[in-house]
């Protein structure tokens, strides 16, 4: 499986001050749908190694509903690259969905001495080692 679909509710106890969601809030959640997705592509434990830089395009407020969707990029041997967008659903009727923060993170399969282990290669294609460490 190549992409993970998470939905979450933007509760008051996951906000600022200002009434919209905290980014560390936002970092949690887009790495566990890396995780997720990561998971389900090596049926082993998985450990996040990378995150790349997170673009927070737009503030995401109390009351929205968000939904993560993490895609699978690369695979190397023992590792894989997860594209990870926020996109904050139309709640009231006239709105449209908008895209609110993006970034990528590198996780690695892991055996039970926590060691690197290897992953399947991406379904129909080739495996390609993902940047960063």
């Amino acid at each position: 499986m190549r992409e993970t679909r998470m939905v979450y509710p933007v509760f008051p106890g996951e906000t600022n001050h200002y009434g919209t969601l905290f980014g560390g809030t936002v970092l949690a959640w887009m790495d566990q749908a890396a995780f997720v997705a990561a998971t389900r592509h090596a049926r082993k434990k998985v450990v996040t190694v990378h995150a790349d830089a997170v673009d927070f395009k737009r503030p995401v407020p109390l009351g929205a509903i968000v939904e993560l969707v993490a895609r699978l990029k690369e695979v190397g041997r023992t590792s894989m690259r997860v594209e990870v967008e926020m996109w904050v659903e139309p709640v009231k009727e006239g709105e449209e969905a908008y895209l609110a923060a993006r970034g990528g993170f590198v996780l690695v399969a892991v055996d039970e001495r926590g060691r690197p282990s290897p992953v399947p290669p991406l379904e129909g294609g080739e495996a390609h080692a993902p940047h960063g460490p």
